[in-house]
């Protein structure tokens, strides 16, 4: 089923019960092989006040709420620095547990150097490390590094070769890391007509198969968003 054509829906997806080895919270990514992350709609934004807390609601492809997310990034650093910002990315499941965190440095947006490379820490739940994201530099595509807790690189994610706003789709594949399988992918959305005229308002999907680490989906849903706030809102 195309991400496009998801409605999202009023209704949560039924927890499972406790998974061993799973990291509380993280039992409903056992049951799924895509999802679908929306920007809640914010009537302050479209009126042209200001941009607040960016919030979201991540789907099943039923469009059955998994989880809520609420960035609460400075609202100054938003606008002085855009995706080089820094930001924490709170996940909550549908009782209202924190069962994900996502943390971003501030971090320059050149990536001529190493120095200002943009990496992102994944916790599940928040305090405790399952991963990491690293942007790493390549003369011809955007590329990214998923890492374990041990920074040990587990999968590669590859953007496209010209990420140009003339562009409908962008896919940023998964990929293993000799850069020969594509496991899963994360691509933006077109999110309609009314979209673009009254707010910035995203979606964008994530796609991996069923039998993929949770931890590396939850990785993946973490590495969504920063490509999101890199590629996607740019030339959305």
């Amino acid at each position: 089923m195309a991400f496009s054509n998801l409605q999202p829906t009023i209704h949560g997806m039924r927890a499972p019960g406790t998974i061993p080895n799973c990291p509380p919270g993280l039992e409903y990514l056992t049951q799924i092989n895509q999802l679908l992350v929306c920007q809640r709609f914010d009537l302050l934004e479209v009126l042209g006040c200001f941009e607040t807390s960016k919030k979201y609601e991540v789907m099943n492809s039923q469009g059955q709420r998994i989880y809520f997310a609420e960035d609460r990034s400075n609202c100054f650093l938003r606008y002085l620095c855009g995706p080089s910002r820094s930001f924490t990315i709170t996940i909550y499941d549908n009782i209202g547990r924190d069962v994900i965190t996502v943390h971003k440095a501030l971090r320059c947006s050149c990536c001529w150097r190493n120095c200002y490379l943009q990496k992102l820490k994944v916790e599940a739940p928040p305090g405790e490390k399952i991963g990491y994201v690293y942007q790493y530099f390549h003369p011809l595509w955007p590329m990214f590094k998923i890492k374990n807790a041990n920074k040990e690189d587990i999968m590669k994610i590859r953007g496209p070769c010209v990420v140009s706003s003339c562009l409908t789709d962008l896919n940023f594949n998964l990929l293993s890391l000799d850069e020969e399988i594509v496991i899963g992918k994360i691509s933006n959305t077109w999110a309609g007509f009314i979209r673009e005229l009254s707010t910035n308002a995203d979606k964008f999907g994530i796609q991996f198969p069923l039998d993929l680490d949770v931890k590396i989906k939850a990785l993946m849903l973490g590495a969504s968003f920063l490509i999101d706030y890199m590629y996607f809102e740019l030339w959305s």
